[in-house]
C-alpha cells in the first residue's frame, strides 16, 4: 500500500496511543474525530476484529479508503501488556490472520503459488532454531515447566490447550464452549493410556477471566496446568497437543510435534496440522504447506519487527536478540532487598532492577531486611562503597549476595542529583569498580576476560559513536569548539572532581585534591596553557569541593564553567586528572592521559601513572588494547535500560537515546534550562519527589 498517513479513529485511543506504532507502519499516524474524505492518499487502521477495527472499517467505507486491521506480532514482548510494549505488528488489507469467516493477507499467502521459502532459507531456518532454543512465544516472561508438575510414569502425554473464554480467535475460528468438550473428549478417547494435561490460560489463574475447560479437575487421568508456564517447555514434554484455535498448536508443529486442531486457526488446513474441521476457502486452494512454509509466511512475510536498539524498522533477529537478553537478566535475578535508598532514587532504579517488580524491595535498614528472611540467591543491594550498618553481616549469616550499585558510565541527559533517572546502572557483587582497594567485577573483567573479533567490532564502534556525537555521562553542556587563546602553547586540560568522592578517598595518595591536582599540572607543564574545569555537581551546588576561583586562577590560565568536556578534550593536548571519568573520555577520542590515583582505567598501559605503586596497579598486570577496555567497561559491565521498551537494552540504544534526547532539548532551547537555574531545578525535584512517594510499591 502507497498511502503515506494511517488514520485511526479518535475514539480508538488504544490504537493510536501504541508505541512505535508509526515506526512499524512506516507511515505517518493520525488521529481523526470525523470520517472526512482526502485526496485519496489516506488509510484508516483499527486493531484485529476488535470494535476499533470496526469503526476503522465504517470510516473507511464512509470516505471510500482503504483499511488496515493491526495486531500483535508472534513473537511480541517479554511480558504481556502495556507494561512490554510490542516489538512486531501484523499489517493486514483483506481482514485478521486469526478470523476465518473472511480471508486474510495470511491465507491468501499460503494459498498462493509464491514460494515462501525463496531467498530465506537460511535465514528462517535459522529464526526458527533460535525460536526453538530459547523457546520463544508471543509472551516470554513466564517461567520454563517444572518437571515436577508432570506425572512420573507417563506412558504418553497429552496437552490440550485451553483458551480464555470470549477469545476473539474462538469465535471466528468456527468454534465455541462445546468445541472444547469434544476436544478433551476426544483426546481421552482417542488416546485411552495417557496422561491428559490441560493447560489453562494464565489469565483464567490469576482471576482475571474464566476459562472454556476452567471447571475440570484431576483425576486418575487428568493433571490441569494452571500455573504460568513456557510454552515450549511444556510443549517438549508431550507426545501430542490438542488444540481449537491457540497459537501454542503452532508452536507445537514448530516442535516437531504432531498436533490435533478442533476450531480454523491460520494453520490448520495446509497438511501439517490434523484437522477436525475444515475451511472452505483453504481446501479449494489446495494448497499444501510444510511446517516451515508456515512459519515463514507468518513470522517472515506477514509480520514487521521492531530493531529496539534503532527505534527503526528492523528484523525477526533484532527481537529474538531482545527477549533473549531479558530471558537472561530475569533468569540469573533472585530478590533484589535494597537497603537505605532514599525514596526518589528507588523509584528511579527500581524498573533497572527487575522485570518482575514483585522482585524488588526497598528497606530502611538491615534490621527490615532480616525481617524479609533473605537467602542464597538473593541480592542485598546498596548504593556506593560501604554497606549500610548490619547488611554484611546479614549477607555473610544468610547466604545471600552483597550488591554495590552506582551510575554508569553514560548516564543520562542531565545530572543525578538533579534526580534525573538513569539509563544505565552498574551492580557489582565483587567491590565497586571507582574502589581500588579492592578487585572490582570490571577490574576481573578487564584482567582476565577473553574478548572475541565482533565485541571488539563494537567497541570500536561505540568508541566511534562516542567521539562523533561527543557523549559523556551527563550531556548537559554546550559541545562548541574553544576560543582559548592559548598562542601556540601546549594546551593542559584539568577536569576537576567533587573533592570527597569515594574514588579519591580511597584511590588517591598525594594529590586529593584539585588545587593540589592544578599544582602538579603547572609543575609538570610550567610554560603550558592550562585549562581548569569545575565538576558540573559542584556547579550546580548539589555537592561540595569548589576551588576559589581566585587559588585556582593561581595555576589556571582559564577556568571554564561554560563548554563540554567534550569540547575542553577536543582542545587540548594532555588531560590530567586524579580518578575523573574525563580520563576515560579523553582516551576514548586518542588524547594522552596523566593520572594520579588509580581509577579503573588506568594500569593497564593505556594512560601515564603517576604513581609509582599502588595495589590496584600492583594486580593489574594485563596489558589492554582501548577497544579491550572499551568492551569492558561499556559493553559487558552496565547494565543499561529502556524506559521506552521497558526493558533491559544495550549500550548503542543507550547511546541513541541519549543524542537523541539531547538532541531535542537543544533544538527547543530545554538543554539550557536543564543545566542552569537553581529555582527551576528544585522545582523538578519536587515533582520526582511527589511522584515517587504517590508511585504504588
Amino acid at each position: 500500500m502507497t498511502v503515506p498517513v494511517v488514520r485511526v479513529p479518535a475514539y480508538s485511543a488504544g490504537v493510536w496511543r501504541q508505541p512505535f506504532l508509526a515506526r512499524l507502519l512506516g507511515k505517518k499516524l493520525s488521529v481523526a474525530l470525523l470520517p472526512l474524505r482526502t485526496d485519496g492518499t489516506v488509510a484508516w487502521a483499527g486493531w484485529g476484529a476488535k470494535p476499533s477495527a470496526r469503526r476503522a472499517e465504517a470510516y473507511a467505507a464512509r470516505t471510500g479508503e482503504p483499511c488496515l486491521r493491526l495486531e500483535d506480532g508472534f513473537l511480541r514482548s517479554y511480558g504481556t501488556g502495556s507494561g512490554s510494549p510490542g516489538l512486531s505488528l501484523v499489517v493486514d488489507e483483506l481482514g485478521i490472520y486469526y478470523d476465518s469467516t473472511r480471508p486474510s493477507a495470511l491465507e491468501r499467502l499460503l494459498a498462493s503459488d509464491a514460494d515462501m521459502l525463496a531467498g530465506i532459507v537460511d535465514e528462517a531456518a535459522r529464526a526458527k532454531a533460535l525460536v526453538l532454543a530459547h523457546r520463544l512465544s508471543k509472551y516470554n516472561h513466564a517461567p520454563l515447566l517444572d518437571p515436577a508438575q508432570l506425572r512420573e510414569g507417563d506412558r504418553e502425554r497429552i496437552l490440550v490447550i485451553d483458551q480464555t473464554d470470549g477469545d476473539l480467535s474462538v469465535a471466528l475460528g468456527g468454534a465455541d464452549r462445546s468445541t472444547f468438550a469434544r476436544m478433551l473428549a476426544a483426546a481421552r478417547d482417542e488416546h485411552p493410556d495417557a496422561t491428559v494435561y490441560v493447560k489453562t490460560h494464565p489469565e483464567v489463574s490469576a482471576g482475571h477471566k474464566g476459562g472454556y475447560l476452567t471447571a475440570v479437575q484431576d483425576d486418575a487421568r487428568t493433571v490441569v496446568l494452571r500455573q504460568a508456564i513456557n510454552p515450549l517447555s511444556l510443549i517438549e514434554r508431550m507426545d501430542r497437543v490438542y488444540v481449537v484455535t491457540s497459537t501454542m498448536g503452532f508452536e507445537a508443529l514448530l516442535a516437531g510435534k504432531p498436533v490435533s486442531v478442533f476450531g480454523i486457526p491460520w494453520y490448520a488446513g495446509w497438511g501439517s496440522t490434523d484437522d477436525r474441521q475444515l475451511c472452505e476457502r483453504r481446501v479449494a486452494a489446495g494448497r499444501r504447506r510444510s511446517v516451515d512454509e508456515l512459519f515463514a509466511a507468518a513470522y517472515f512475510h506477514y509480520t514487521r519487527y521492531l530493531n529496539p536498539v534503532t527505534g527503526e524498522r528492523g528484523t525477526i533477529f533484532d527481537v529474538i536478540a531482545w527477549l533473549v537478553r531479558q530471558r537472561d537478566m530475569a533468569r540469573e535475578q533472585g530478590r533484589m532487598i535494597c537497603v537505605g535508598f532514599r525514596r526518589w532514587k528507588a523509584a528511579n532504579v527500581k524498573p533497572l532492577l527487575s522485570l518482575d517488580g514483585a522482585r524488588v524491595v526497598f528497606v530502611a535498614d538491615a534490621a527490615q531486611a532480616a525481617q524479609l528472611g533473605p537467602a542464597p540467591g538473593d541480592d542485598l543491594v546498596f548504593w556506593g562503597r560501604d554497606a549500610p550498618p548490619g547488611v554484611a553481616p546479614l549477607a555473610q549469616d544468610t547466604g545471600a549476595r552483597l550488591v554495590r550499585m552506582e551510575d554508569g558510565f553514560t548516564r543520562s541527559v542531565g545530572l543525578g542529583s538533579d534526580l534525573i533517572r538513569p539509563l544505565c546502572l552498574v551492580l557489582d557483587d565483587r567491590g565497586i569498580y571507582f574502589d581500588p582497594t579492592q578487585p572490582s567485577r570490571l577490574e576481573e573483567m578487564l584482567a582476565d576476560a577473553v574478548f572475541d573479533e565482533d565485541e571488539l567490532r563494537r567497541a570500536a564502534a561505540v568508541r566511534a559513536f562516542i567521539v562523533r556525537h561527543g557523549v559523556t555521562k551527563y550531556n548537559l553542556e554546550p559541545r562548541e569548539r574553544t576560543a582559548w587563546l592559548s598562542a601556540g602553547r601546549q594546551v593542559v586540560f584539568v577536569p576537576g572532581q567533587v573533592e570527597d568522592d569515594a574514588s579519591i578517598r580511597y584511590g588517591c595518595v598525594d594529590v586529593k585534591t584539585n588545587l593540589g591536582l592544578l599544582q602538579a599540572a603547572r609543575q609538570a607543564h610550567p610554560d603550558a596553557f592550562i585549562v581548569y574545569k569545575p565538576h558540573p555537581d559542584v556547579m550546580s551546588g548539589n555537592r561540595a569541593g569548589v576551588v576559589a576561583l581566585a587559588q585556582a586562577g593561581s595555576f589556571a590560565d582559564l577556568i571554564e564553567t561554560r563548554l563540554s568536556v567534550v569540547s575542553c578534550i577536543d582542545a587540548c593536548d594532555v588531560v590530567h586528572t586524579m580518578t575523573s571519568l574525563t580520563g576515560f573520555d579523553a582516551l576514548l577520542r586518542g588524547k594522552r592521559v596523566v593520572v594520579y590515583g588509580q581509577p579503573f582505567y588506568a594500569g593497564w598501559g593505556l594512560t601515564e601513572d603517576v604513581l609509582a605503586t599502588g595495589v590496584a596497579f600492583d594486580r593489574r598486570t594485563r596489558r589492554l588494547s582501548l577497544d579491550e577496555l572499551v568492551a569492558g567497561t561499556l559493553l559487558r559491565y552496565p547494565v543499561y535500560w529502556d524506559w521506552k521498551l521497558k526493558g533491559y537494552t544495550n549500550c548503542e540504544a543507550v547511546l541513541r537515546e541519549i543524542v537523541a534526547t539531547r538532541t531535542v532539548l537543544e533544538n527547543t532551547g530545554e538543554l539550557e534550562k536543564l543545566r542552569l537555574g537553581w529555582v527551576r531545578r528544585q522545582w523538578r525535584k519536587l515533582a520526582i519527589l511527589v511522584r515517587a512517594f504517590t508511585a504504588r510499591g
